[in-house]
C-alpha cells in the first residue's frame, strides 16, 4: 500500500480534529449579538441568567451610546447586531429615526409603562436614572441649593459647580433641557456653565470632588452616590444628594433603551431577550445588582435605601424627541466638547 505524503496526513488529521469540535459548537456562531452601551458590568451579570434560562448563546459587544448608535447607522442592514441597548435614550432615537428597528415585542410593551416607550413603539425603556446634585455638606446647606438646575449657570456659582460634559449622561440631561426650555435657553445655560462651572473628567470625579470640598456641588445621576454608600462610603461621606422637584429639568429621568434591529436574522431570540429583560425576573435581578438604577417594570422595587421611584418628580419628556446630534452641536458651540 502506498503511504500518503506527510502534508496530506497532517491535513487529514486536522480535518478529523475539526469535525467533532464543530459538532460540539466550538466554532458555531452566537444565537444573539447584543451591541451594549449600558454598563458592561451589569450586562455581564444578568446575561448569563438569560443564557441559562433560554439555552441561547449571547455575544456582548460593549461601547458608548452615541458611538454605537452611529456605528449601527453606518452598518445599516449589514449590521451583525440583533439587539441594541443604551444607557440613555437619545442614542435609541438615532437608530429609530434611521428606520433600523423592528417593532418592539408585545410582551415588552406590556411590561413597561407607556411613558417609557416611544410613540413608534420600536424600542422600550428598561432602566431609569435620576438627575441629582451631589453637594458637600460642610460647604453647603440643602436650603442654599437652587430650585432649578438652570440657576447653576449664574455667576454666583462660579467655580463651585462641577459636571462632566463629555459623557453621554450629561448630554442626555442637556437633551432634556433642550426639549423643555428650547434652543435659546439651552444655549444660554451651556454658555453660563462654560463660564462658571468646573469641567471634570467623569461622574466619579464629580462625586469625589464634591465629597472632598473641591467643588460645592456636582451634577450627575443618583446611582453613583448610592453605590459608594453601599460599598464603602469613601467618596460620599462628606456629601449628600439633592433631588430637584416640581418637574424641573434638573429632575430629568434618563431612560435606558432596548431595541431589536430589523436586519437581525435572529428575530425570535431577540424578542425573547427583550421580553425577558423587561420582565419581573430580569428587572428584579437588576434591582438587586450593584447598579442601583431604577427598574421600569412597576412590579419591581429597588433597594429601599435609594429614594423611592414614586417620590421622584421628573418633568414630562417625550423620550423619542430627545435630540443627541443637536445637543452635541450646541455643546460644541459653547466650547464644552
Amino acid at each position: 500500500m502506498t503511504s500518503l505524503p506527510r502534508r496530506l496526513l497532517a491535513v487529514a488529521a486536522t480535518t478529523a480534529l475539526l469535525a467533532p469540535l464543530s459538532a460540539c459548537g466550538v466554532f458555531s456562531s452566537p444565537d444573539l449579538v447584543i451591541y451594549n452601551a449600558q454598563h458592561e458590568e451589569l450586562l455581564d451579570e444578568i446575561v448569563p441568567l438569560f443564557e441559562e434560562q433560554s439555552g441561547l448563546d449571547v455575544e456582548l459587544r460593549s461601547g458608548k451610546d452615541l458611538e454605537m448608535a452611529n456605528q449601527i447607522v453606518e452598518e445599516g442592514k449589514d449590521s451583525p447586531a440583533d439587539v441594541f441597548l443604551t444607557e440613555n435614550s437619545p442614542a435609541m432615537s438615532i437608530v429609530d429615526n434611521a428606520g433600523l428597528f423592528a417593532p418592539a415585542p408585545a410582551a415588552a410593551l406590556e411590561n413597561i409603562p407607556a411613558d417609557y416607550v416611544p410613540g413608534s413603539k420600536n424600542w422600550v425603556g428598561f432602566l431609569g436614572r435620576s438627575t441629582v446634585v451631589m453637594y458637600n455638606t460642610d460647604n453647603l446647606d440643602e436650603s442654599e441649593l437652587p430650585a432649578s438646575i438652570l440657576e447653576f449657570a449664574e455667576p454666583e456659582w462660579e467655580g463651585r459647580v462641577g459636571f462632566s460634559p463629555t459623557g453621554a449622561d450629561f448630554q442626555a440631561i442637556v437633551s432634556a433641557v433642550l426639549e423643555l426650555e428650547g434652543e435659546d435657553a439651552t444655549r444660554a445655560w451651556l454658555e453660563g456653565l462654560k463660564t462658571n462651572g468646573v469641567i471634570l473628567q467623569n461622574n466619579l470625579v464629580v462625586m469625589q470632588s464634591a465629597d472632598a470640598g473641591e467643588i460645592d456641588a456636582g451634577i450627575a445621576y443618583h446611582y453613583y452616590w448610592y453605590r459608594d454608600r453601599e460599598e464603602s462610603g469613601t467618596d460620599s461621606d462628606s456629601s449628600a444628594l439633592y433631588f430637584f422637584a416640581d418637574q424641573d429639568p434638573g429632575a430629568f429621568l434618563s431612560v435606558s433603551g432596548a431595541g431589536i434591529l430589523a436586519s437581525s436574522e435572529n428575530q425570535e431570540a431577540a424578542e425573547e431577550f427583550v421580553g425577558w429583560l423587561t420582565g419581573t425576573e430580569a428587572q428584579q435581578a437588576m434591582a438587586e445588582s450593584y447598579a442601583l438604577e431604577y427598574p421600569l417594570n412597576p412590579d419591581v422595587s429597588l433597594n429601599p435605601e435609594v429614594k423611592p421611584f414614586d417620590e421622584l418628580e421628573p418633568p414630562t419628556v417625550d423620550i423619542a424627541s430627545l435630540n443627541g446630534p443637536q445637543v452635541t452641536d450646541l455643546m460644541t458651540e459653547a466650547g464644552l466638547l
